[in-house]
């Protein structure tokens, strides 16, 4: 419930005590009873002053969940990543006419986050879709539940998922709600646009007015807060996003792929390296060189701008970056060809 807070939690730890309600089986696996996670705790009290009984209670209904870590790893044996399978995922028909009709459906709003924070509404919708599929596909873990199990027993990324169940846990007393209440994804991303809880506390905005940030249950709080997080982290209104590359043969690449996603080259330098713009026209601005590859095909190259690569911020992959942006870029040619017929 959204104004439920830590006290209900306190209040609820006290009264199993008083009833003298029996332990749960398997008490040792309880993280409340985990050493790494009674010192979270103290942490959490020290720091935050947070009530050390409250959070206990909350340990103790958080599960340890093997599917988490297994969504988590790394394959054993990943192979050859492949743009074009990569791309069907996310480019398909089920997920461009849901776009179009998400798109109708808040296209004031939609235009009202894009001329506040000047990033295109082809890129907001092409994020939601590529995230949830416009709200369809949110997770169903308990988020403390799912970040505790990241935190203490996956030790790769524990700093990151432990700082994660930080902000979670500060998010839900910013908001009032009982962090038990939260339900996201295996990596304990929320809502439509899928924000860890660190990016909901420093970007996600109240775009609808009502007073409260609610990225799940709020279309008009996603969008907004999308376009506020690609602004953030710099996007810069009508510059290009990407541009197919066209790549003179016998050019040496090597140098140029291994830079990855950050826009670092001159236009004078591709084109010294035998790389142009296939149509022609090569904006003045700084690019990466990318290259997208499908085995037993020809690879794709393309000239990444600042603007590709702050929507790697999001996801560091370029794959995922040319997937929003043509998601986004299907999802118009249908509105328009939609709002064609009408007439």
């Amino acid at each position: 419930m959204k104004n439920a807070s830590f006290r209900r939690s306190l209040t609820l730890a006290l009264l199993v005590s008083c009833l003298g309600v029996p332990a749960m089986a398997h008490a040792a696996e309880r993280y409340a009873d985990r050493p790494e996670a009674q010192q979270f705790i103290a942490e959490m009290q020290q720091r935050h002053g947070f009530d050390k009984d409250a959070l206990t209670y909350i340990f103790r209904r958080a599960q340890y969940l093997p599917s988490v870590i297994k969504a988590i790893s790394p394959p054993k044996d990943p192979g050859v990543r492949s743009w074009q399978r990569y791309r069907g995922r996310f480019i398909e028909p089920v997920r461009i006419k849901a776009g179009v009709a998400f798109w109708e459906r808040y296209q004031d709003t939609i235009k009202a986050a894009s001329d506040k924070y000047g990033v295109p509404e082809e890129i907001i919708v092409g994020i939601i879709g590529v995230e949830t599929i416009y709200g369809r596909n949110t997770g169903n873990y308990q988020a403390v539940s799912a970040l505790s199990t990241l935190a203490f027993d996956y030790p790769r990324r524990a700093e990151l998922f432990r700082s994660e169940l930080e902000n979670l846990l500060l998010m839900a007393r910013e908001q009032h709600r009982d962090p038990l209440d939260y339900q996201g994804s295996y990596a304990g991303a929320l809502g439509l646009p899928q924000f860890l809880p660190s990016s909901v506390r420093n970007y996600a905005v109240d775009f609808d007015g009502d007073g409260q940030i609610d990225l799940l249950n709020s279309p008009k709080d996603a969008i907004g807060s999308v376009a506020r997080y690609m602004q953030m982290h710099g996007w810069e209104s009508g510059a290009p996003i990407a541009l197919r590359a066209s790549v003179t043969p016998g050019a040496d690449l090597t140098a140029l792929i291994a830079n990855d996603v950050d826009p670092t080259f001159e236009p004078a330098t591709l084109t010294s390296r035998g790389i142009k713009a296939a149509n022609g026209e090569m904006p003045p601005n700084k690019a990466a060189f990318v290259e997208l590859v499908t085995p037993g095909e020809d690879s794709e190259y393309w000239l990444g701008y600042q603007n590709f690569y702050v929507i790697t911020r999001y996801n560091r992959s370029s794959f995922y970056a040319m997937s929003v942006f043509q998601l986004g870029e299907a999802v118009k040619a249908a509105r328009q060809t939609a709002l064609a017929n009408r007439r």
